[in-house]
């Protein structure tokens, strides 16, 4: 089930987002999640974020700004169920034109948006870490 975040399910969706960073992101520095979390924590508040319930448990989660995908995260077990494919479904109910970052090292997440019709458009650097990544949209 998709629903809003509830401000007070905020500490479960900052857990799923450092995990899910931590090993996707290996290449990163850990301390650079580290030292951003108190401002993405701000962030997906202030963001329109979307998490997925099974059983109560939050499993996964999507934010936005705008029409800009700002993140989207599973919990690792259950990746591969179509729970970031109902989550990229909700936003694109609601947008006409999407559009995200993803590094290219991310060659997985780069499939994944691939198949649910995302288009590279250009490569650009993540100037907090300097990593390449490519800028993905998505129109209707």
């Amino acid at each position: 089930m998709i629903t809003n975040l509830d401000k007070n399910d905020i500490d479960e969706v900052m857990n799923i987002w450092l995990n899910s960073n931590k090993k996707t992101h290996y290449y990163i520095n850990e301390k650079f999640y580290l030292d951003n979390f108190n401002d993405v924590k701000e962030s997906i508040l202030k963001a329109n974020t979307y998490v997925f319930k099974k059983n109560n448990e939050i499993v996964g989660f999507i934010g936005l700004i705008d029409d800009y995908i700002a993140g989207i995260f599973v919990k690792e077990n259950y990746q591969r169920m179509g729970i970031g494919h109902n989550l990229i479904n909700k936003v694109k109910s609601i947008h006409n034109n999407l559009i995200l970052n993803v590094y290219i090292k991310n060659q997985t997440a780069i499939d994944f948006y691939k198949k649910e019709g995302f288009k590279v458009k250009q490569i650009s650097i993540d100037e907090d870490n300097n990593e390449e990544e490519y800028v993905m949209y998505w129109k209707r």
